[in-house]
């Protein structure tokens, strides 16, 4: 009798034993996988916007995409990327399925009223072209009567809806940049609106046959536009610290020399 209370106490002992192992893997297991846990930032682009955001070779590539991608990594984060077209990208930020959008969002007052901006990173003037071929149109008053091409939800089409005040202009929208610029390069529209780097990089990439019509007719601040609640302010707060950083060290411009061949990040008109 005594032989077997012995027994059951041992037995006891060694289940305690076990159970206190057992829980302390469970626990070590639960602490690696919160430590090992990665940052996620989503981020949108439309992967067709040479030179801010485009595909090669099956790669996402491009300014603001570097740009992005070099704040991600010195603030911790791993970054997700989503490619759409500009106005859906822009809806998906609003609904809060992504966290930002690097795809030269112009810090307009209307925007500003829905997203926190990070600080500039770079600046454009709002530039319409016409193709060669269009010997008559030579300034921006030679545009009366004609048709002027720009992106769905794109700031650049809001700023030749302003200048164009009594609508002498025919405005025909696109879903994407390449539709509208091929159709400009091709005469199918009189004209087409972009910021003047990214025309200036595209017609020099490809040897367009475009010329500039006048001076820009606006000029805008671009940043990355988060979310108005706690996180997004913080996530701005965090980008324009980084912002600063890279402008201090040269990289900012590194970068921009890198995809426009020219300095697009000092406020210069």
């Amino acid at each position: 009798m005594k032989k077997r209370f012995g027994y059951i106490i041992s037995l006891a002992a060694a289940l305690v034993v076990f159970s206190a192992c057992s829980s302390s893997n469970n626990s070590s297991e639960s602490t690696s996988s919160t430590t090992s846990e990665e940052k996620v930032l989503k981020v949108g682009s439309t992967g067709q916007s040479y030179p801010n955001g485009y595909k090669e070779n099956d790669k996402l590539v491009g300014f603001d995409v570097e740009v992005l991608e070099t704040i991600a990594k010195d603030l911790g984060y791993k970054v997700e990327w989503t490619t759409t077209d500009f106005s859906g990208l822009m809806a998906q930020l609003e609904s809060g399925k992504l966290d930002t959008v690097a795809n030269a969002v112009a810090m307009t007052d209307e925007r500003k009223e829905t997203y926190n901006f990070a600080d500039p990173y770079s600046y454009y003037g709002a530039q319409i072209v016409t193709s060669t071929k269009n010997t008559d149109i030579n300034s921006l008053d030679d545009l009366k009567g004609k048709t002027v091409a720009g992106v769905l939800g794109s700031n650049n089409l809001k700023n030749l809806q302003t200048y164009d005040k009594n609508g002498d202009i025919t405005i025909r929208t696109y879903e994407t940049r390449d539709g509208a610029l091929q159709d400009a390069v091709n005469n199918r529209v009189d004209g087409y609106i972009n910021s003047r780097p990214i025309l200036a990089a595209e017609i020099k990439k490809s040897n367009l046959a475009l010329k500039y019509v006048g001076d820009p007719i606006a000029y805008e601040s671009v940043s990355f536009p988060f979310a108005k609640t706690e996180a997004g302010s913080k996530l701005a707060k965090e980008f324009s610290t980084e912002i600063k950083k890279l402008r201090e060290s040269g990289k900012l411009k590194e970068l921009s020399e890198k995809y426009f061949g020219e300095d697009i990040t000092e406020e210069t008109k």
